[in-house]
């Protein structure tokens, strides 16, 4: 071989006809990692081999074919393009490392599959999401899900369990798909004290769950994986069904591919974890509005409960007027303070854990109005979350009472338990009262319509602070500091919500009224 080509940067070697290697460069050697007795043995000992063996094979039958092609060498965990050129007395071949271009091809294809797969889920996910806003119930929100996601070629399975209230055990509410196996086990495994499912694992963190590939997971009960083996499914996305600080149930989607759920899609299922939990929220709420009778259920308060804490510091009554929820953990509420404990209640707050802020709105000889904001989970979010009420609550003195009003079809037992297992409430009555269709009631279900829910929450945050009182208790920039907006927002608000108010009480027709 001529000295250039024995320092050439490509691999080089010379063959002869009948398959023996005579020679061969230095960059050739590294390429195909040789030994060094590689001179003098036949091409099969000194190649690798390729799943096409497309170079072994141009050796056959002892007449050489001239070849020129790219294949992956498993051995060498490398893309090799190789050329094989005849000469007078052999065969010269050439060798280039062309690894990193097929990386790169790979890769791209891989993005531009994921796009298309993306594209794919979200068009999905928005056909359920169209559907949730029309559902009315846990049990139509849960078919909606799986029949969404199960019935569909993306996964092979997917089933919601709704969390059980008084714990964290999950009921099985709907499945759609090509189960198998697979479900089976996951089943057994939530009745299996000993062992923890992802889905359950979701609820627990209240954060998406992702395993794949589902064989290889110590994390995933062992008759999981084995149905799972034996079903062909690789992996696993449980999504719990979040609205603020409540966790209603989960989401399991299992698919047969080992990746099959990527970080890209995340973004996509994280928005059906938000609009579902929102959607259960709802249906309760709206079970509760609809009905002509409701369970009237008497809970006393834990002591270890903010507002309990501070009637007990303050030695004092409180007694709650109004809620308005701030964000997912944080709670504006409006109390009435008997006596002149109000006087102290700025240095009292300072000392309790929970509390962010306080504001006195007014004060007099018999007590006054204050306001207070609630940051972390509370009985009181808890309520407006299942689909409850609250009617009244009373604290005093480190005792607390208060009244809620619940769907009359609703699992009440498990509602309780839940307040009761979480927040330290205790049962102490419950009532059925039958609501007075009045005109009052269609009134206030037309303002809703009518009103967007930042007008609703302004004109209730006014109207609790005592906004519309003459003198006023809060100015308007009081008010807007309160609800973190501006006070030029807060006006824009009130007028517009003002003018509906009048339009429906006066009669107005509602299209000449519509939301701003």
């Amino acid at each position: 071989m001529d000295k250039r080509l024995q320092h050439a940067p490509i691999g080089i070697l010379d063959v002869s006809v009948d398959g023996t290697v005579t020679d061969i460069n230095a960059s050739a050697r590294s390429l195909i990692d040789a030994t060094e007795d590689a001179v003098g043995a036949t091409l099969p000992d000194v190649f690798p081999r390729s799943v096409e063996d497309t170079l072994l094979l141009a050796f056959e039958d002892g007449a050489v074919t001239e070849v020129d092609f790219e294949e992956y060498y498993p051995g060498l965990e490398r893309w090799l393009a190789v050329s094989a050129v005849s000469r007078g007395d052999g065969v010269t071949i050439y060798v280039q490392d062309v690894t990193d271009r097929h990386r790169d091809t790979q890769s791209l294809e891989r993005l531009r599959q994921e796009r298309r797969r993306t594209a794919l889920i979200d068009d999905v996910l928005s056909d359920i999401l169209a559907e949730l806003v029309d559902a009315t119930s846990r049990e139509e929100i849960a078919e909606t899900i799986c029949r969404g996601l199960g019935e569909t070629d993306l996964y092979e399975f997917a089933w919601v369990g709704e969390r059980d209230i008084g714990g964290d055990e999950l009921g099985i509410s709907a499945v759609a798909g090509e189960a198998g196996e697979t479900f089976t086990a996951v089943r057994e495994a939530l009745d299996d004290g000993t062992v923890t499912t992802p889905e359950e694992r979701a609820v627990e963190s209240d954060r998406l769950r992702v395993v794949q590939p589902l064989a290889d997971s110590s994390s995933v009960p062992e008759s999981v994986r084995i149905a799972g083996f034996a079903d062909g499914v690789q992996s696993v996305l449980a999504i719990p069904l979040v609205y603020g600080s409540n966790v209603h149930g989960v989401v399991g989607i299992y698919a047969g591919g080992t990746e099959a759920f990527s970080e890209r899609e995340h973004t996509s299922f994280e928005t059906l974890r938000d609009v579902a939990g929102f959607a259960v929220t709802a249906a309760r709420n709206r079970n509760l509005l609809l009905s002509d009778s409701v369970a009237e259920i008497t809970l006393d308060v834990g002591d270890d409960s903010v507002l309990t804490t501070l009637s007990r510091s303050l030695d004092s009554t409180l007694t709650l007027d109004g809620i308005i929820p701030q964000g997912d953990d944080t709670l504006l509420c409006f109390v009435s303070v008997r006596g002149d404990a109000v006087d102290t209640i700025d240095e009292i707050t300072s000392d309790i854990d929970g509390i962010d802020d306080v504001r006195i709105i007014s004060e007099s000889d018999s007590g006054g109005t204050v306001e207070l904001t609630l940051q972390g989970p509370t009985l009181l979010l808890a309520i407006a979350s299942l689909g409850g009420t609250l009617r009244c609550a009373n604290f005093d003195s480190g005792a607390g009472q208060v009244v809620v009003d619940l769907p009359p079809d609703g699992d009440i037992r498990r509602i309780v338990d839940r307040l009761s297992h979480e927040y330290g409430a205790e049962f102490v009555a419950k009532a059925e009262r039958e609501r007075s269709v009045t005109s009052a009631r269609e009134f206030r279900d037309e303002l809703t319509d009518r009103l967007t829910d930042r007008q609703q929450t302004v004109l209730q945050t006014a109207y609790l602070a005592d906004y519309f009182e003459s003198p006023r208790g809060s100015t308007a920039e009081e008010v807007a500091a309160s609800l973190g907006i501006t006070g030029s927002t807060l006006l824009h608000h009130l007028r517009a919500g003002q003018r509906k108010l009048l339009a429906a009480y006066l009669g107005e027709n509602p299209r000449t009224s519509e939301k701003s």
